[in-house]
């Protein structure tokens, strides 16, 4: 069992982070897309043309198994057949739903422009790191096999800004987003809730592309 220094800060860090931060849907209303499009306290990370027809902004979190099938199932579809072809521009933000899930988030995000690469990676190994007796530990040695060592690894733990920059994210898609649960997906500034099977996709982005 890997015990580290900075877990309990972290942690309690991340307690209070939710216990403050996290704010009930105050409008049942779509946001408008200028909102949704607006930068926030972290740099989104788009893939896709910025002339596609269609924009996917996805809210996720790396303890949501609705997300990780997402990712496993849907997205290379969505990447291949959408993403790459120009008609659909993706970008993927962070709504951590507890602590693990926000560590998770903080340690991709160190990562710079790889952070998607690290997302992808992280919920492909969800049960190997997540569903584990210690789950830090379990993170800590799977952040190893991306070549993270356990100085950087706890240091990135360490790092208050970014975990407030990550539920400064998290608490304006509740507050002016409505969103409750994840993954939460907006198209073109429509809200779609829940795992969206590659099928389920097609029927929403086909119609959209065509225009």
């Amino acid at each position: 069992m890997t015990t580290l220094p900075s877990r309990r800060n972290m942690l309690a860090l991340a307690a209070g982070a939710f216990a403050c931060g996290v704010a009930l849907p105050a409008t049942a209303q779509e946001p408008r897309v200028p909102e949704l499009m607006a930068a926030g306290a972290l740099p989104d990370l788009w893939s896709g043309s910025p002339n596609a027809p269609v924009t996917i902004i996805e809210y996720a979190s790396m303890s949501c198994n609705h997300c990780a099938a997402f990712h496993e199932r849907t997205m290379p579809v969505l990447r291949k057949d959408y993403i790459e072809t120009g008609q659909v521009r993706f970008v993927l933000r962070e709504f951590p739903l507890e602590p693990f899930a926000l560590a998770a988030f903080m340690l991709a995000r160190s990562f710079g422009d790889r952070r998607d690469e690290i997302v992808d990676f992280l919920f492909a190994t969800q049960s190997r790191w997540l569903f584990v007796q210690d789950t830090m530990a379990g993170l800590t040695a799977i952040m190893k096999e991306k070549g993270m060592g356990e100085a950087d690894f706890q240091s990135t733990l360490r790092n208050e800004t970014l975990l407030k920059n990550v539920m400064s994210v998290h608490d304006v898609a509740a507050e002016k987003f409505g969103v409750a649960s994840t993954p939460t997906f907006f198209i073109n500034g429509v809200k779609y809730l829940g795992n969206q099977s590659p099928d389920a996709m097609r029927k929403i982005l086909d119609p959209l592309v065509r225009i």
